[in-house]
């Protein structure tokens, strides 16, 4: 009975799982092991870390550029956004044109990413709705003037 019991318990918290997940894009690639959302990444494009990016971010502005960072949090309404950190460097990371958005379960995953890196200005209202669409009170987003990367691939582990 105990097992029974366990198994049901197993298969509702993995149902459950399931159906809390949203995907909103379909992959614009995919393998055995990754889905690409977006665009297919152009693995030609330069290779920085994010501490490349976080440290030295005037020189890096409007050129193209890849990255491997670790997805910290994603847009639980509808993965339109995550933050992406690489040690203790940290940066939002939005889609070009708002035109793809990852899997809501992506938190915790290593991506390669490419895009570039953007200057914008947040308001306190913009910082708030970030926030509560990450379902965070993190201090990772603050108002005023931020760096930040539009993405055109995120390449994305596969969950098993």
């Amino acid at each position: 009975m105990k097992r029974i019991l366990s198994t049901l318990v197993c298969f509702a918290l993995t149902f459950t799982s399931i159906a809390d997940t949203l995907r909103l894009s379909e992959p614009a690639t995919q393998d055995a092991q990754t889905e690409t959302f977006g665009i297919k990444i152009d693995h030609s494009l330069p290779k920085l870390t994010m501490e490349n990016l976080v440290v030295d971010s005037s020189l890096h502005l409007a050129k193209p550029f890849q990255v491997e960072a670790r997805i910290a949090k994603v847009c639980q309404k509808k993965g339109c956004f995550f933050i992406a950190q690489q040690g203790q460097h940290i940066l939002r990371v939005s889609f070009r044109d708002y035109s793809f958005f990852i899997p809501t379960d992506s938190s915790g995953k290593t991506v390669t990413l490419a895009g570039e890196l953007v200057e914008k200005k947040l308001s306190p209202e913009q910082v708030a709705h970030f926030k509560t669409d990450l379902e965070s009170a993190s201090d990772v987003l603050k108002p005023g003037l931020v760096y930040e990367i539009v993405a055109d691939s995120v390449k994305i582990p596969r969950s098993w």
